[in-house]
């Protein structure tokens, strides 16, 4: 079944023509009804024909959260064309190497994005046609207006669960950005699991992601686990500060909001600054990207009346495959498996750890990618026969939660015993003068490896403390696990996911 007919089509069979899919979130900001979307998409589909772009062929979207987003990734999916969505804060010569390696046949670029992303296509000699939205085209692209005019909505294309469907280019944590395919089945599977059983999300909901649709978990926030039931999604075209978020939910009130640590942070701290939260009737808040420091998340509840539902997803499984639930919240853990899949933790013979002990996080589940495009080593590295390898290093509690310790590249033993720079990072958190904390490793005088920590101050606060955050440490998790090196910095490094991106670090201590 090609996925378009049940996110998009089913739902004017249904009865929802007139119920509004997508609303903008600013001022004079857009909506698209079910129907209109099932309409629109249909001529998207019918467009690329015309513009001789066919099944198979790539189109790289450098799309902010706009009303094309939507209308382009469910017409190519109508067309069997496979849309390749991207990051959109990347830099010219990234986009370069991504286009290269993806081979693209046509770009669809907003027009804000033009200065960084034009250079990059005008260099591809695989594209065959730019498109930009909005604004004025360049000598050289097709506005989006003239490539959708005259284009007679089409239906979709037959096609089986296991064809691919769409790509997506990992968030580059470790490096550079990685082409994972996924099939036209993984984006229901993420929503008869995560969405249904674990978000519980219904037709009344609106849905605010801070997390972008150009990645795994905005695009199952944003677009899929909404689309499945008929909800309403907000979408935002501009960075999520903490000032902007807290407009959006004041104004649009949505029911869902979906974001990640450090943005709860921010929130947390302007809120608790400003005495005063927004009224939105949030139902459900859910976090991932990088684990959640339990402080932030009491604090949240705390301030906001309900909890965050911390989770571990991955572009590879395309969403949350870990997570704790509703009514089953442990702060400082990831919870337990989502329904639907199962993990494994393994050391490095592969062999299952016991209870304590910290391994590595295997996942099995039916949303898994189907392998990287052209890294055919790292593709059989990652995904071993039905599981695949997250990089991420868990012990479970006695309980069966799962608790965090950090990437595999980021763990490191002192005196002979594992550390885990989340536990560290955690503790310094908890300071009240400590805003966000790395922690990695550095090599000292006998070269032995022991914690750095790079930590980011609330406003106001004065650098001084630095000598009080490794006591700090050792009264809260013990003493040789304390930061011997703390060095202040204005922000840490990030993935546009929000992941810390602790490798630069790495390389600057």
């Amino acid at each position: 079944m090609n996925a378009a007919n049940w996110f998009v089509d089913r739902h004017v069979d249904e009865g929802r023509t007139d119920k509004v899919a997508f609303r903008e979130a600013w001022q004079d900001g857009r909506e698209l009804t079910y129907g209109a979307l099932a309409e629109q998409s249909g001529q998207v589909a019918s467009a690329f024909g015309n513009a001789s772009i066919h099944r198979e062929d790539r189109a790289a979207m450098f799309v902010l959260d706009q009303i094309e987003f939507p209308l382009i990734f469910w017409g190519a999916l109508k067309a069997g064309v496979l849309p390749v969505a991207l990051n959109t804060l990347l830099s010219t010569d990234v986009y370069r190497t991504i286009l290269n390696d993806s081979r693209a046949s046509i770009a669809f670029i907003s027009a804000e994005l033009l200065d960084v992303v034009l250079p990059a296509v005008s260099d591809s000699p695989h594209l065959r046609q730019i498109v930009v939205i909005g604004g004025e085209a360049p000598a050289g692209t097709t506005a989006w207006s003239d490539f959708i005019k005259g284009a007679v909505p089409m239906t979709a294309l037959e096609c089986s669960d296991d064809e691919i469907a769409f790509w997506l280019y990992s968030s580059g944590s470790t490096g550079n950005p990685k082409g994972v395919r996924h099939v036209h089945n993984a984006l229901r599977n993420t929503c008869d699991t995560y969405g249904r059983q674990v978000l519980g999300i219904r037709e009344d909901d609106t849905v605010y992601s801070a997390a972008k649709l150009f990645f795994a978990y905005g695009l199952g926030n944003g677009m899929s686990f909404p689309q499945s039931v008929g909800a309403t999604t907000l979408l935002f075209n501009a960075r999520p500060t903490p000032a902007s978020v807290t407009a959006i939910l004041e104004q649009f009130k949505p029911t869902i909001f979906c974001g990640v640590p450090t943005l709860y942070a921010a929130l947390v701290h302007l809120w608790e600054e400003q005495a005063t939260v927004p009224q939105a009737p949030l139902r459900s808040c859910i976090s991932a990207g990088e684990a959640l420091p339990a402080e932030i998340g009491r604090k949240w509840k705390a301030l906001v009346g309900t909890d965050i539902m911390d989770g571990v997803g991955s572009t590879e499984m395309l969403h949350i495959f870990l997570s704790n639930s509703p009514n089953d919240i442990e702060y400082g853990t990831s919870g337990t498996a989502v329904p639907g899949y199962e993990i494994r933790l393994v050391d490095e013979t592969g062999s299952d750890v016991e209870t304590g002990v910290i391994g590595e996080l295997l996942v099995r589940g039916e949303s898994a990618a189907a392998d990287y495009w052209n890294q055919r080593a790292k593709s059989r590295t990652t995904f071993e026969g039905e599981w695949t390898r997250t990089g991420d290093k868990y012990e479970t509690a006695k309980n069966g939660r799962l608790i965090y310790c950090g990437r595999t590249d980021d763990m490191f033993k002192v005196s002979g015993i594992w550390v885990s720079p989340f536990e560290i990072e955690q503790a310094l958190m908890t300071h009240p003068d400590v805003l966000e904390a790395a922690v990695v490793a550095r090599r000292d005088e006998d070269d032995l490896e022991k914690p750095q920590a790079f930590v980011v101050l609330k406003d106001g606060r004065s650098a001084d403390v630095v000598a009080d955050l490794k006591d700090f440490v050792k009264e809260r998790i013990g003493k040789w696990k304390y930061p011997r090196w703390v060095e202040v910095i204005d922000e840490l490094p990030k993935t546009a996911t929000g992941k810390i991106q602790r490798f630069r670090l790495r390389e600057s201590s």
